[in-house]
């Protein structure tokens, strides 16, 4: 039940991130992502450490940043790239490739064995994705493609490290350090590369109000608590979450048509995220024969 209910909260995360297309495109001025970024982290990641009031020890200062660069800056960065140069659909299947990647450095740096059910299931989500995003038109931009499976490597790396390196604190000063550390990193990208905010009118502001409390704040400590609690490799299956509720709430906020590919692609995904969870789990968690055939307890190699 347990470990239901942490798959369920984690689950959480990715689908409200699901959100975020709509809440940009309907409620937030555009040509200013990495501005809005920076209003998205920075006041999330400062609320919490006022809540929490616990600040990263010097020892945790150098991976608190790495780790907010991985999970916010650079992914958000290059996600606004390829965001902007591919069509969406390609950009989400490319984002969609997290999970292969977390697989594989799962492995090299958690030494996580991977597991061929694992595999197969994110690539059936990956094929399930596209099904439900790419159209006839898609085109492959270099840069844009580029952008989007560096995006995808950034966020399977911080995916990765953050369940590594599990400092003494609680998820909620967790999520606090990382989004002020990858607040603060977008703060001069965004200065540099961006003209100044025009004035935001209450709309503007509830859409910040959502990224920022919701989409961010709550829905990054459901991510990293789930990330302590699950094996990496079933967490990024969950991301899969996200291009699933964009296409359900296009098609009731805004009218947007869905075909029964996209219908049929939506059940791929949901199917093979269920299937992951099951993939990647431990030994020890399997029911049945799997916990006759566990080694013993000192050949089980550690998780991190």
């Amino acid at each position: 039940m347990k470990h239901s209910s942490d798959i369920i909260l984690t689950a959480l995360a990715p689908a409200i991130w699901g959100s975020t297309y709509l809440v940009t495109t309907e409620m937030l001025p555009a040509g200013y992502p990495l501005t809005l970024a920076v209003l998205r982290a920075l006041p999330a990641g400062l609320l919490l450490l006022v809540l929490t009031r616990a600040l990263p020890p010097r020892a945790w200062l150098g991976r608190t940043f790495l780790l907010g660069a991985l999970n916010f800056a650079v992914f958000w960065a290059l996600l606004f790239v390829a965001a902007y140069r591919l069509p969406g659909g390609v950009a989400a299947t490319l984002g969609s490739l997290q999970a292969l990647m977390v697989i594989v450095m799962a492995r090299g740096w958690l030494g996580t064995r991977i597991r061929a059910g694992a595999v197969a299931a994110a690539f059936a989500g990956i094929s399930g994705v596209a099904m439900l995003l790419l159209g006839p038109d898609a085109e492959l931009d270099p840069v844009g493609i580029a952008a989007g499976l560096g995006g995808a490597a950034s966020m399977a790396a911080g995916t990765v490290l953050s369940r590594k390196w599990q400092p003494p604190v609680s998820a909620l000063s967790f999520t606090a350090w990382q989004l002020t550390a990858g607040g603060l990193l977008l703060v001069p990208v965004a200065l540099v590369f961006e003209p100044a905010l025009p004035a935001l009118t209450p709309v503007n502001l509830t859409g910040l109000f959502w990224l920022g409390l919701i989409g961010a704040a709550l829905t990054y400590w459901l991510w990293f608590r789930g990330l302590a609690r699950l094996e990496p490799g079933a967490a990024s299956m969950l991301g899969m979450m996200s291009p699933v509720t964009a296409v359900i709430l296009g098609w009731l906020w805004l009218g947007q048509a869905l075909t029964p590919l996209q219908m049929f692609g939506a059940a791929i995904v949901l199917g093979s995220v269920w299937a992951g969870q099951f993939a990647n789990r431990p030994a020890a968690q399997l029911p049945g024969p799997a916990l006759a055939r566990r080694p013993p307890a000192a050949a089980i190699t550690p998780q991190g």
